[in-house]
């Protein structure tokens, strides 16, 4: 505790030095030249050793790093307000350096924006990952230096990411970078890389779900919110004496879940990660067929997301990607539904059979066929090179999302059914084309378990409650 009382003095008597400066900008060279530096030095060095907080030293030299006591920690920046005059309370840009030096190391979060919008408390764990909404002050705590926060800049930034859906996960092993963002060239992009949390709010609602930044997160260390990396809107709204006033804010897209819907949503995304890390449990295991369908799972679902990621809004795609987003559906339906003894003849017979067995009743059933027929004529002429000459390009949009929403179907029900003692789910699905006790056993009556007691949104219409 007195070493800690003795950094606070120091930051202190550095700080008053700072605010007796003529207001020019202070570069950090010149802060690092001011008398009392020294002495803050030597305080951080005894309140803070190398062994216990080595992020805070320099792996080249040893010695303490000035960017990060300075810059990262935000100690600079509140000596160059402070000599501008402004508001800033010393004694708390003090309490906060102290607790910057010495709190552990946080782990490294990836912080996924997503641009939904779910109740104020929202928190759902998703396997490693969680979704939570966080409030005003919770953002405040993530930053360096909240002392900086009753600045309007630093308010501003904040204030238009309160309340939005971040999905986050530990990520101890990656380097928190200097800024956000999107591309990250160490990896897969963000979609594919955390799919297994991403799949089940998809599946809890077909409105579209994106990833819309992904930030490097180190809490109390290190959160550089740029404003490029959020997507914003204009909000029209009557200000006084009735003059329209403009806002900007967060663009929240068409994925919203209201306070009454949190709960079933949670207990959804519960069931269905489970189930997926059941699957996905298998990735390791020593029979080469419990492997592939672990595999399979995650080829559908990354290739789902890549077609989200360029769907901009429900029959919104450029018009030039189109076929792409098409192919991108049909190979997430091959994946799951082609059996690894299969023939190599036949492939769109069975894709369309199994499609339709998962579903309940004649007319869903027909309805499959027709919509998988449909996009394996279309994929066929995309990949050899022709041109679909019998749609007009809003019949290609509205086809597009017809078979979106027929693969979320196809992928729930999967992996609802998928079962964990058997070698696969496509002699099962072969079996029960027809309608039998078989049937009703392995495909009907698990189904509308499920869809009863953890629906979606939604409770499909082949689905009838017991």
């Amino acid at each position: 505790m007195n070493k800690h009382l003795s950094l606070r003095e120091a930051v202190l008597s550095w700080l008053e030095y700072a605010g007796s400066l003529s207001p020019t900008p202070q570069s950090i060279v010149v802060l690092m030249l001011q008398p009392h530096w020294e002495d803050v030095v030597k305080a951080v060095a005894a309140a803070a050793p190398r062994e216990e907080h080595p992020d805070l030293y320099s792996k080249v030299d040893g010695d303490l790093n000035p960017l990060i006591l300075l810059e990262e920690s935000g100690l600079g920046e509140a000596a160059r307000l402070i000599s501008y005059g402004e508001p800033i309370v010393a004694a708390e840009v003090a309490d906060n350096f102290v607790t910057f030096c010495t709190a552990p190391a946080p782990v490294h979060e990836r912080w996924l924006l997503l641009n939904g919008t779910f109740p104020q408390g929202t928190r759902i764990p998703l396997g490693r990952h969680t979704l939570q909404t966080f409030t005003a002050d919770e953002l405040r705590q993530t930053v360096p230096m909240p002392a900086l926060n009753v600045l309007q800049r630093r308010s501003h930034d904040l204030g238009l990411i309160t309340g939005a859906p971040f999905l986050y996960v530990p990520d101890p092993g990656r380097t928190v970078t200097r800024r956000p963002t999107w591309f990250d060239f160490t990896g897969p992009r963000a979609e594919a890389q955390h799919w297994q949390a991403l799949l089940p709010l998809m599946l809890w609602d077909s409105e579209l779900l994106r990833v819309e930044s992904v930030f490097s997160v180190a809490r109390g260390r290190r959160f550089e919110l740029d404003l490029r990396d959020v997507p914003t809107t204009i909000q029209v709204y009557e200000g006084r004496r009735g003059r329209r006033e403009e806002v900007e804010v967060r663009d929240t897209g068409d994925f919203h879940v209201s306070a009454s819907d949190l709960e079933a949503l949670t207990d959804f995304c519960t069931a269905i990660s489970a189930k997926i890390n059941a699957v996905m449990s298998g990735a390791t295991h020593e029979r080469s067929m419990v492997k592939k369908r672990a595999r399979r799972l995650e080829r559908a679902a990354r290739h789902v997301l890549a077609a989200y990621q360029r769907t901009y809004h429900d029959y919104g795609v450029w018009e030039v990607e189109a076929d792409e987003l098409h192919l991108d559906y049909v190979i997430a339906l091959e994946a799951l539904l082609i059996s690894p003894n299969d023939k190599r003849e036949g492939t769109a017979d069975n894709i369309r059979s199994r499609a339709a067995a998962l579903f309940s009743t004649p007319g869903q059933q027909e309805e499959a066929r027709a919509i998988v027929q449909r996009a394996y004529k279309a994929r066929s002429t995309y990949v050899h090179g022709d041109v679909i000459k019998d749609q007009t390009p809003q019949e290609k949009l509205e086809e597009l999302r017809t078979l979106r929403l027929l693969t979320l179907q196809v992928i729930l029900r999967w992996i609802v059914l998928t079962p964990s003692d058997t070698d696969d789910l496509a002699s099962l699905l072969d079996a029960g084309v027809a309608q039998g006790t078989d049937r009703q056993h392995h495909i009907d009556q698990p189904l509308r378990t499920f869809f009863t007691t953890t629906p979606p949104r939604s409770r499909p219409a082949d689905i009838t409650a017991t």
